[in-house]
């Protein structure tokens, strides 16, 4: 009985010692079998600016996978946006980069113009997107201004030297108006 009880504590301790063993630590990632892409990033924000800018933005990748990683193409959501990328085949461990040129002439408001950059990575197509609110060119900006509050100090030195100049601030803006 006592033979027993010992083989099978035994075979309890080392089938924990083993598994304890084959666990790999939690950042540890494992080598896919074929190309795999992998984006820096997959959004870029340009901000605001004036319908007639031309935006670009470099998206970097790494081929993290085993193979050989060849992008066939690259889809745009409309003609505004032109694709540049890396047409050699890009190793496993090194770098390619992908181009967006956004033309923003005749686009108002906010814009999100996305990339499906095709390979033959085995995790399919990847896309990245351009992101931004395009505003008309030379619009007036009107007497009563709107402005973060970090930003009062630009607007204090703006204000009329009589005095003349209210401010009021609601929602964390400061909104001045210059009486006349």
């Amino acid at each position: 009985m006592k033979n027993v009880l010992f083989l099978a504590l035994s075979l309890s301790v080392m089938g924990l010692s083993a598994q304890a063993q084959s666990v790999k630590p939690a950042n540890a990632q494992a080598k896919v079998a074929g190309p795999q892409i992998q984006f820096e990033e997959t959004k870029y924000e340009f901000g605001a600016v004036s319908t007639g800018a031309v935006v670009d933005h470099t998206f970097k990748f790494k081929n993290v996978g085993t193979q050989p990683l060849v992008i066939s193409n690259i889809g745009v959501t409309c003609g505004c946006t032109t694709p540049e990328w890396s047409r050699e085949p890009i190793m496993p461990g090194k770098s390619g980069t992908v181009v967006a040129k956004f033309n923003t002439a005749g686009k108002y408001g906010m814009q999100n113009k996305v990339l499906t950059v095709e390979s033959n990575s085995v995790g399919g197509n990847a896309m990245v997107a351009i992101i931004g609110d395009v505003k008309e060119a030379g619009a007036a900006s009107s007497s009563m201004q709107t402005t973060p509050a970090g930003n009062i100090e630009s607007m204090v030195d703006q204000s009329a030297p009589d005095g003349k100049t209210k401010l009021k601030m609601d929602d964390n803006k400061i909104k001045a108006k210059k009486k006349s």
